[in-house]
């Protein structure tokens, strides 16, 4: 089968809806009911078009029934990374075939599609999904199917810019917040399609990290995070303390990472969480309990200072936000702080194992031109996280009908200034 075909997981939408031309611009849905009428009235074409091949084949052309070939394309330059083809063709295959017919008819026997693999790199105007059949059996899914498109290849083109700043680095997908919770589910399938196009052109192993369990929904993964700011604030402010039960309470599986900036003091909130979950951790070992002092290993320390603040161990003149200085100076006392909490011996050796292990995780602002900053800079984050930057930026596609059947051969018919253009990429679709 090809890659270009429907989904194996479907994804929730209104089906009916969409059938019934819900959420299709009205101007599809008159074309619609013009092409139907058309075919009851037996309208045979009586316009004049000089272009055509033979003027005998356009007398008894039957315009409701015309036959086109339509193209989708993306508009981003100087490329997209193509997301929504499985979507977009399970829209196809189960709501084409007309307005609100109480019959719905085969798509098979209705329509032909070309479409690449999710994930190809599509430059502009190249066609990355083509129907062919009945205008009037398909056209109105224009809207959705552009919707699609648009939305799924924005975030994965997003995403995947945002790996190769990274570098290999993992990124935390934190956009929910910023949109409808009816986009999670998608958004989270062209993250996690990027994810995966970025590791099979790079080589790397870069794992997903969504916030949601709506974002996992179509790929069965698992949602993971942390804590807000607010449980923080269930403690006064504590945040050793907090992460001490943190991590008494929750399942292993469920990483420990800290939240250190509610006080504005990054470094010390992370020594403090770090220093007391690693005494936990010790004391567990001592009494043998080596599964139990898992339970108390910190993950990473998650940097997320206010963009109008700068951090209290930068001084007044440090620059405000997530810092390349901040992160440096955190790195460092994290590394040291063994010698600096005075431990010794074994205990020592145990100390520096423990909490140079501790990745930092950078986020608040965060975006690929940030990231590409602080990878030019060598910054030692290990982790970044983007919210609202992955909404960011336009992702057009467009879709134009580019030839008709006319007297049983395909003509170019275009608006002027489109013409059709070949895509290698393209595979033919099997619907079945």
């Amino acid at each position: 089968m090809s890659t270009a075909s429907p989904a194996p997981a479907p994804f929730p939408y209104d089906k009916e809806g969409v059938r019934a031309g819900h959420y299709s611009d009205a101007y599809f849905l008159n074309a619609g009911s013009i092409l139907d009428r058309l075919v009851v009235d037996q309208y045979r074409y009586a316009g004049k078009f000089p272009m055509l091949p033979a003027r005998s084949a356009a007398g008894t052309l039957a315009v409701g029934t015309i036959e086109t070939e339509m193209h989708f394309f993306a508009r981003r330059k100087p490329w997209s990374v193509v997301c929504g083809i499985n979507h977009s063709l399970q829209v196809l295959k189960e709501c084409a075939g007309g307005v609100n017919r109480p019959r719905r008819v085969s798509v098979l026997k209705i329509l032909e599609a070309e479409a690449v693999p999710e994930g190809t790199r599509a430059k502009p105007w190249a066609p990355v999904l083509v129907v062919r059949g009945e205008y009037r059996r398909f056209g109105y899914l224009e809207t959705v199917l552009l919707g699609i498109l648009s939305r799924e290849t924005k975030i994965a083109t997003n995403v995947y810019r945002a790996l190769r700043a990274a570098r290999g680095k993992p990124i935390f997908f934190f956009p929910a917040r910023f949109d409808l919770p009816e986009a999670q589910r998608l958004d989270g399938y062209a993250y996690r399609l990027a994810v995966e196009q970025h590791n099979r052109d790079s080589g790397r192993q870069v794992q997903p990290y969504v916030s949601t369990q709506a974002q996992a929904e179509l790929w069965g993964g698992q949602a993971s995070g942390t804590v807000p700011h607010a449980y923080l604030l269930c403690f006064l402010r504590d945040t050793a303390e907090a992460m001490v039960q943190f991590a008494r309470t929750l399942p292993i599986a469920v990483k420990r990472i800290a939240l250190v900036d509610v006080n504005n003091d990054s470094v010390g909130d992370s020594i403090r969480a770090a220093s007391a979950l690693f005494e936990e951790h010790q004391r567990r070992i001592r009494a043998g309990d080596r599964e139990g002092a898992e339970r108390y290993r910190l993950f990473a320390v998650r940097a997320d200072t206010a963009e109008n603040l700068v951090d209290v161990s930068l001084g007044k003149r440090g620059e405000p936000g997530v810092s390349p200085e901040l992160i440096r100076v955190l790195r460092r006392s994290l590394d040291e702080a063994p010698d600096r909490l005075g431990y010794r011996g074994e205990e020592r050796d145990r100390a520096f194992r423990y909490f140079r292990s501790i990745r930092i995780a950078a986020t608040g602002g965060f975006g690929e031109e940030k990231i590409r900053r602080f990878e030019s800079l060598r910054v030692p984050v290990d982790i970044y996280g983007i919210g609202s930057a992955f909404l960011q930026g336009r992702n057009d596609f467009t879709a134009d009908v580019l030839r008709a059947k006319i007297g049983g051969k395909w003509v170019p018919m275009a608006k002027v200034g489109r013409r059709p253009r070949r895509n290698p990429d393209l595979e033919r679709v099997r619907f079945g």
